[in-house]
């Protein structure tokens, strides 16, 4: 990967430490009504994600390859890293699984009013939710977009386009080259 790629993994990786203070933060503020915790797996399943964060799970993950893992191809629903209910690379986990489980707040298509989206098991009344207690989704993917956009045009290895997408299962293909 030449230097200007990797300036933007590093940009990713600054953005993914951001996201996940901001999650503990909430996870701590909504203790009370999450039942997220280890073993507990409702959310998880084969993501898409876009290319610079894929390689640098990629990365992390010839750095620590994970002990277990299922060999299931990129079009399954399942993740293959998901093993008993327990994440087999949650140290590298997308940012999509960093969040999961807060409440996320997001612009609807039309644009015209603020939604919100909440794990049922987590939150069984919508309420009392604001900008300062639910994690702002449309500001973080805007920022991960512009820096994936930069990555695919340093990143000589493989070619991509603005809006692709890359199986998290097709990691385990790669971690075998």
């Amino acid at each position: 990967m030449n230097e200007k790629a990797l300036q933007e993994v590093d940009k990713y990786l600054q953005l993914r430490t951001e996201i996940s203070e901001l999650s503990k933060k909430l996870g701590a503020l909504h203790k009370n009504e999450m039942a997220c915790k280890k073993g507990c797996s409702s959310c998880c399943m084969n993501f898409q994600v876009l290319p610079v964060e894929y390689f640098n799970i990629l990365k992390q993950l010839k750095a620590n390859p994970p002990r277990q893992f299922r060999n299931l191809d990129t079009e399954h629903d399942d993740c293959n890293f998901l093993i008993d209910h327990i994440c087999q690379m949650y140290e590298a986990r997308p940012i999509i699984c960093r969040t999961h489980g807060l409440p996320l707040l997001f612009m609807n298509q039309e644009g015209d009013a603020w939604e919100l989206s909440a794990c049922p098991l987590n939150f069984k009344k919508f309420d009392d939710f604001h900008a300062e207690n639910t994690y702002p989704q449309d500001t973080y993917n805007s920022k991960l977009f512009l820096i994936n956009r930069e990555f695919i045009k340093n990143y000589k290895e493989e070619q991509f386009g603005e809006f692709d997408m890359i199986s998290i299962n097709r990691l385990l293909v790669d971690l075998k080259k």
